[in-house]
Parts: structure tokens; C-alpha cells; sequence
């Protein structure tokens, strides 16, 4: 069964599920075909659709497609829906369980270049005083699946998304295509106007309110992803970690010691209470001693 977009079923804006019709009125994928209550309808059954029923059902749902669809614009707080393309909207809150051909992962790529880029800016904009090792830590919990699926809860995104119900079952993998979804739809988004216009009003709160409590509770600061993404980024590889035990006591702030290695080349160095915490130091050192200077 089909999952998404309401109780209505499947019906994808301009396409009818994952098929169409052929040039005599057929339906491809005879197969998939599905009414709107998600009933399956094959050619040998006495209730396959004819021509003209076909044609009320493609229409039907491409209304309340487009209904759902301005819905999810009126949510995000897109005054100037007129400008959406709401092909490429509907094909952002499309999963790949519904087409392998036709779904989000491609404009998945573009937003996530649009979300690093406005977090860079109003990282920038807000703390123009702030190191680019900061920098780099913050972004990279605010371009974090578990943020980037957090706003799409906040705005209900699953409830506009076709998939099928093992998808949407899986609690695992929610927050995976939470937050894929949430970047499909920035990517529709700014190719409907090729700028950030329809993005920048509704997303830079949510991203100022996020920053600011990351930047009220450093422990939140994760220097080793933003370390991780440099060091992929210049190199194709990751640092290695090597910590030591220096203290029994388990309350001790120097506990444990802990070394960050690039290759054979040390980055930085920290102690913590923890392993992690001591993890952390390091990738923190790293990134004022080495990294945001090349950057």
C-alpha cells in the first residue's frame, strides 16, 4: 500500500502513480494500477477502469495533489507559492519506493548544497567575529540529519511524502528520509526561481534558533564530524583516534587522553572525562591548531 500525502492514496501531480497513459488511453504498469482508496485494479477484473474513468481518476487526484501541495507551501510559510514549480515539489516528496526513475534523490543533491550554503551565510552574517573552526562545528549539526529531520517533523513533511507503508513503518530509517525529504524540497524550491527567495525567510529562523542553542551548550559542538567532513573533503579519508586511560578516577576531568592522526601526521591532542568527551578536545584542538588555517 501506498503511504503519503494525506488518507487519499497514491497519484502522483501530472502522472498517475508511477505510470501514465499510452497514446490509446492504456495504463502502463497495468500492474500498479490503483484507484484512489488504493484498491488494486487489473486487466482480467470486472472493475478495471475504462478510458473515460481513467481520466476522472488522473484528474481527481491531480487536484488534491495540488491541494496537498500548496497545503505544505502554506506550512513552511512560502508567501509566494504562484513562483513553485509544483512538478518539481510534487517529485521532492516523492520516495524512491514509489519510482526508481521519478523521486526526491536529485533534488535531495541540490538541497543539500542550498542548506550548507545558507548555513554558511548566517553563520557568517550573525557571528562575524567567530572562528572558521566554530564555524565548521556548528554547520555541521545544523546540516545534520537529526536537525534536517527535526524541522521536517516540525512541518509534518510525512504527511505529503508518497511511499509505501514499510517506509513509513520503519523507525529506523525515518530520520534518514526525514531529512532527505527536507533537502528535496529545498532543492525544488530554488530551482523554481534559481535563488533563495522562496527559502531564506522561513529557513533562517529556524537555523538562528538552532545555532544559538548549539552555541549555548558547547558539549553540542561536534568538531569530530566537522573534522571528519574536512578531512574528507581535502583528503578522501578519515582521522584516527587514539585514546589512553591517564586516570582511574572516574570523576576526573583528564580521565582520558586522547590523539587525533591524519595518516602519520598529528592534528591535535585533548583530554576528557570521557572517552568521547576527550575525542571531542582533540578534533577541537585540531581544528584551531591546523584546519581554519587552510581554510
Amino acid at each position: 500500500m501506498v503511504r503519503g500525502g494525506g488518507d487519499w492514496g497514491t497519484g502522483r501531480l501530472g502522472d498517475w502513480g508511477t505510470g501514465g497513459l499510452d497514446e490509446e488511453g492504456e495504463k502502463k504498469h497495468n500492474s500498479e494500477l490503483r484507484t484512489p482508496n488504493s484498491e488494486l485494479r487489473t486487466p482480467n477484473s470486472p472493475l478495471f477502469l475504462t478510458k473515460l474513468e481513467k481520466t476522472f481518476i488522473m484528474v481527481f487526484l491531480d487536484n488534491r495533489r495540488k491541494k496537498q501541495l500548496e497545503t505544505c507551501l502554506q506550512k513552511l510559510g512560502v508567501s509566494n507559492s504562484l513562483s513553485v514549480d509544483l512538478k518539481l515539489l510534487d517529485l521532492a516528496l516523492t520516495h524512491p519506493t514509489i519510482s526508481k526513475e521519478n523521486n526526491y534523490q536529485q533534488l535531495e543533491f541540490v538541497g543539500d548544497s542550498v542548506v550548507r550554503l545558507v548555513s554558511a551565510e548566517i553563520l557568517l552574517e550573525t557571528y562575524p567575529n567567530e572562528l572558521v573552526g566554530e564555524f565548521a562545528a556548528i554547520r555541521s549539526i545544523l546540516v545534520s540529519d537529526r536537525t534536517l529531520a527535526e524541522f521536517a517533523d516540525n512541518y509534518g513533511l510525512d504527511r505529503y511524502l508518497l511511499m509505501i507503508d514499510s517506509v513509513a513503518q520503519d523507525k529506523i530509517g525515518r530520520v534518514s528520509w526525514l531529512a532527505d525529504t527536507f533537502e528535496a524540497v529545498l532543492g525544488a524550491l530554488y530551482l523554481s526561481t534559481q535563488n533563495m527567495t522562496l527559502i531564506r525567510p522561513w529557513l533562517d529562523p529556524l537555523l538562528l534558533q538552532k545555532a544559538a542553542e548549539i552555541r549555548s551548550d558547547p558539549a553540542r559542538q561536534n568538531y569530530k564530524d566537522a573534522l571528519q567532513e574536512w578531512t574528507q573533503g581535502q583528503y578522501k579519508i578519515l582521522p584516527d583516534y587514539r585514546v589512553a586511560e591517564q586516570h582511574q578516577n572516574r570523576g576526573h576531568h583528564q580521565r582520558f587522553f586522547a590523539e587525533v592522526w591524519l595518516k602519520d601526521r598529528q592534528l591535535g591532542s585533548g583530554y576528557g572525562r570521557s572517552k568521547k568527551m576527550a575525542e571531542q578536545a582533540a578534533a577541537k584542538d585540531a581544528f584551531f591548531s591546523v584546519v581554519h588555517q587552510q581554510v
